[in-house]
């Protein structure tokens, strides 16, 4: 028996009051046989004439959203839970966009029928509540047992070529095999350029799936390095056979350490979805530089700068995938610095460049990078998960108190003015001043800090 939400329990006994019925559908139902837990909730319900009645039914449970109504169907969030009510429908598509589809409801549709609009067999396992039974005519629990992933109709599937990303996020979320016909056909699909008009917005929200759920995102990304889908960003296809000197990067090219990085930042995230973005999304940008900086000669193979020169690459390939400015630029500073651990291990670096480091970025953020970069390898330390770099920063951030952020100024504007220090632009100079003396450690207190400007400012 599927576990559920009262509430839907609720609304199927009304339901039965009015010959319908509710069919929990999708991705709750995949995800109960796969044990996985589920706020949101796909239902179709049968028997009802038009949406306007759907409306009429439902209101009572909650406050409806229906936003949606064009395609049939009323959200509603209650207790946590998202729930999507729709009418069994065909659609024809009209067009290029996603939204250009024709919709036709029906109060009676063969559930083959209906559900023969999904996309993969294993998101078109039907629950009927009041029966208490599954509904699968394309065997997607079989599909689900013997971990394969199969779409459900060619010429249905091809309608919405964001299938392709999803068919390459569910292949390594659920670790499922592609059926070699459903591998064919993505191939045809990108190779035909049918994902030339989608949205970058859509794309952006199936990587951020395939980073934040998938135990080993570089499955995901090998199938679109397979299927072709990689040239639509050149910045990721630029890395690939790009050499590494064998003495740090025994693994091989950079493409194979990026992907062994996203998969080990993927054991290293926090659970904050926004954070992990960043991080994820930092470990797959990170060695970006190293397409123009890689240089090789009969001694070395080196790639001086690539920190820097990652940078703008970063932004190209973020750009290719949200208008969002506020995720690049989190990015940027774990770029620019992530061999900064290694470095100032190796310089034993003093407190000051640490305490400045901080200024910069997070070094609780960059340690995270950095580490996954560092157990990206196949050198000895690196498979044993020995990073002495990192465990030695994270101690000395930890005591100089700059591991989570950086030192706050001790001496401000009000300051300077009740020391008798006229505004002007000349302030911004003195607090600068006064901050690196900070760094330096020449006072630690506010008293210290005006002791210490009283003597060096004025």
């Amino acid at each position: 028996m599927m576990e559920y939400p009262p509430l839907l329990e609720q609304i199927s006994e009304k339901l039965k009051v009015h010959n319908a019925k509710a069919i929990l559908i999708g991705g709750c139902v995949r995800d109960h046989i796969l044990g996985h837990p589920t706020k949101d909730y796909d239902v179709e319900i049968y028997g009802i004439a038009n949406f306007e009645q759907l409306q009429a039914l439902l209101e009572e449970f909650g406050e409806l959203n229906v936003v949606g109504k064009s395609f049939g169907v009323a959200k509603l969030q209650k207790d946590g839970f998202e729930y999507d009510f729709s009418l069994p429908r065909k659609e024809r598509k009209i067009g290029d966009k996603h939204t250009d589809f024709s919709v036709e409801t029906f109060a009676h549709l063969a559930y083959e029928e209906a559900f023969s609009r999904r996309d993969f067999t294993i998101n078109a396992i039907g629950y009927d509540i009041e029966a208490q039974e599954y509904i699968d005519p394309f065997n997607g629990r079989r599909d689900l047992r013997e971990k394969i992933l199969k779409h459900i109709d060619k010429s249905t599937f091809i309608e919405d070529p964001l299938r392709v990303y999803r068919a390459v996020q569910f292949a390594a979320r659920f670790e499922l095999t592609i059926g070699p016909q459903t591998q064919e056909l993505c191939k045809m699909m990108v190779a035909q350029n049918m994902l030339d008009f989608l949205p970058k917005e859509r794309i952006y929200e199936e990587f951020k799936k395939l980073l934040l759920l998938a135990k080993k995102p570089s499955i995901g990304f090998e199938l679109m390095r397979s299927f072709g889908i990689l040239r639509y960003f050149p910045e990721l296809t630029a890395i690939i056979d790009t050499p590494q000197d064998q003495k740090w990067h025994p693994e091989g090219d950079v493409w194979r350490h990026t992907m062994m990085c996203i998969d080990e930042m993927s054991v290293l995230k926090t659970g904050v979805t926004k954070k992990d973005t960043m991080l994820m999304f930092a470990a797959l940008c990170h060695d970006l530089g190293k397409a123009t900086h890689t240089q090789i000669t009969k001694e070395k193979i080196s790639a001086i700068g690539h920190e820097e020169a990652g940078v703008q690459p970063m932004y190209a390939l973020l750009g290719r995938l949200t208008n969002d400015k506020e995720l690049p630029a989190s990015i940027e500073p774990l770029i620019r610095y992530h061999l900064a651990p290694s470095q100032f291990y190796k310089n034993d670096a003093k407190d000051k460049a640490i305490k400045k480091l901080a200024t910069k970025v997070s070094i609780e953020d960059l340690l995270t990078l950095a580490r996954a970069d560092f157990f990206a390898r196949t050198t000895p330390e690196a498979l044993r998960k020995e990073y002495k770099a990192g465990d030695w920063l994270e101690a000395k951030a930890k005591e100089l108190e700059v591991l989570k952020e950086a030192l706050t100024p001790l001496l401000r504007g009000k300051d300077l003015i009740g020391l008798g220090v006229t505004p002007s632009e000349r302030f911004k100079t003195l607090l600068e001043k006064a901050y690196e003396a900070q760094l330096e450690g020449k006072f630690n207190s506010h008293a210290q800090a005006i002791k210490w400007a009283e003597t060096n400012l004025l």
